[in-house]
C-alpha cells in the first residue's frame, strides 16, 4: 500500500556504494516512509495513491546539513573586516572577540529573538534541498542560555518541516564568568551544566572545540566521560587549527564524527578507521579563514573513513548557508569526486548524526525525505556555482 508515487523520475538512491543510479525508477511513500523504490517495471500497483509525475527529474535522498551553528545571536562581519586587514582568528578570539563575541549576543536575545534570527539561515538551507539540519549550542556557555539556545534549535522544527537535530557544546568556549580558569569551567560542565541538559532531553548529543583556543584532551575526555554517563554519544571539533590528537580522542570515545581534520595526522586516521568514526569535512571555514593546509583526503580514502560535508553555518567562521556550494568547495577546494561529494551530503551525513538506519539514502523503510532536481546529470548538483537547480522538496513524504 502506497498513499503517493513519484513516477517517471532517475534515482540517485545512495544505496550500496557510489551513487545507486536508477534510470527509470518510482518511489511510493506510504505513512512518510519509503514503501517500494526501484525500477518502474519492476513496482506493484498501487491503487488510490496519488502519482507525481517527475518528467524525468532526478531524486536523491533529502540533504543533510549534518554541522551547524544556525542558532545564534547578532554577527561577527566588523571580525571579518579586521581579519582582511590583517588580524588572526587566534589575536580576535584573545582580545575578546570570537566566540565570546557571539556568546554577549546570544544571551542578551530572548529564546523568541533567536528563533526569529535563525529562521532565514533556516529557510535558505531548506530553499536547496535540506531536509535534516543538526543544530549546536555552544554560544550561551551557562545552563540557562545554552538551554535556551537548544530549545530555540527544537522549535525551528516546528516552525518548518525540517528534522532537526540537536547538539550540546558547552564546551565551546571559556566564558569571561572563568576566565583564566577552564577546569573550573570544566567543572561546572561535567558536574551541572551536562547532567542538566541531558535529564531536559534537548540534546541528541555532546560536542567539544578541542584547540589551543579551545578545551585540552585531558579536558575534552572529561567532557566525554559525562556525555557517557548520561547515555549521549559524542562528537568533537578536531585538528582544525593544530595537531592536538583530538580526531584520536573522539575515536577512542566511539564518536559520531571528528569535523574539520585539518590537521589530523596518520593515527588519527587510523583510529577513525577502526572507530568507524565519520571524518565531517567543512570547506566553508577553510575557504572563509583562508586556510592553506588541507584535511588529509587521500588518508582518509585510502582508510575508507566515511566522508561526510556540512556548511559549518556559524557567525566567525563559516557564515554559509548553501549547501550546493558546500558541494562545488568540496570538489574544487578538497578534490572530492562528485560521487564523494554527494554521498557526503546524504548517506554520511546520516552517519554522522548516527541516523543512518532512517535518512540519507532512497531504501524501503526509511523516512521519505527526497529532494527532486531538473537537472540532467547528478554531477550538476557539484558544477554549479550559484544555481539552484531544486524542484521540490519533499519531508516524509510531503
Amino acid at each position: 500500500m502506497a498513499n503517493r508515487v513519484w513516477r517517471n523520475a532517475r534515482l540517485a538512491t545512495m544505496a550500496g556504494e557510489g551513487i545507486g543510479v536508477i534510470a527509470d525508477g518510482l518511489v511510493a511513500a506510504a505513512d512518510g516512509r519509503i514503501a517500494y523504490v526501484g525500477p518502474a517495471a519492476s513496482a506493484p500497483a498501487f491503487p488510490g495513491a496519488e502519482v507525481i509525475d517527475c518528467e524525468g527529474r532526478w531524486i536523491t535522498p533529502g540533504l543533510i546539513d549534518c554541522h551547524t551553528h544556525l542558532v545564534h545571536g547578532g554577527n561577527r562581519a566588523g571580525e571579518f573586516a579586521a581579519r582582511l586587514e590583517g588580524a588572526s582568528y587566534e589575536e580576535i578570539a584573545r582580545a575578546g572577540g570570537g566566540i565570546v563575541s557571539t556568546m554577549r549576543a546570544t544571551r542578551a536575545a530572548s529564546e523568541a529573538e533567536l528563533i526569529s534570527q535563525s529562521l532565514p539561515r533556516l529557510d535558505a538551507l531548506l530553499a536547496e534541498g535540506i531536509t535534516t539540519v543538526e543544530i549546536k549550542s555552544g554560544y550561551g556557555l551557562s545552563l540557562d542560555d545554552e538551554t535556551k539556545m537548544l530549545r530555540a534549535a527544537r522549535a525551528l522544527g516546528c516552525e518548518r518541516d525540517v528534522r532537526i537535530a540537536t547538539t550540546f557544546l558547552g564546551a565551546h568556549a571559556v566564558p569571561p564568568e572563568f576566565a583564566g580558569n577552564a577546569d573550573g569551567y570544566v567543572d561546572a560542565l561535567v558536574d551541572h551544566m551536562l547532567p542538566a541538559v541531558a535529564e531536559s532531553g534537548l540534546a541528541d548529543a555532546i560536542d567539544a572545540f578541542c584547540e589551543g583556543i579551545g578545551f585540552t584532551p585531558a579536558q575534552t575526555e572529561r567532557v566525554f566521560a559525562a556525555a557517557a554517563a548520561h547515555g549521549l554519544p559524542v562528537k568533537l571539533h578536531a585538528e582544525q587549527l593544530s595537531p592536538l590528537g583530538g580526531a584520536s580522542l573522539a575515536a577512542r570515545h566511539g564518536a559520531l564524527s571528528a569535523d574539520h581534520l585539518e590537521h589530523a595526522t596518520d593515527d588519527d586516521v587510523a583510529a577513525m578507521r577502526e572507530a568507524r568514526t565519520v571524518a565531517v569535512l567543512l570547506p566553508g571555514a577553510y575557504y572563509f579563514m583562508r586556510e592553506t593546509k588541507l584535511p588529509p583526503i587521500a588518508a582518509l580514502r585510502a582508510a575508507g573513513v566515511p566522508i561526510a560535508l556540512a556548511t559549518d553555518c556559524n557567525p566567525g567562521t563559516s557564515p554559509l548557508t548553501s549547501p550546493l556550494l558546500v558541494l562545488n568547495m568540496a570538489a574544487t577546494l578538497f578534490r572530492l569526486t562528485v560521487v564523494e561529494a554527494l554521498r557526503g551530503m546524504t548517506i554520511n551525513a546520516a552517519r554522522a548524526l548516527g541516523l543512518a538506519d532512517e535518512i540519507g539514502s532512497l531504501e524501503v523503510g526509511k523516512s521519505c525525505d527526497l529532494a527532486i532536481w531538473s537537472i540532467e546529470d547528478p554531477a550538476e548538483l557539484v558544477y554549479r556555482i550559484g544555481f539552484n537547480p531544486l524542484h521540490s522538496r519533499i519531508r516524509n513524504g510531503r
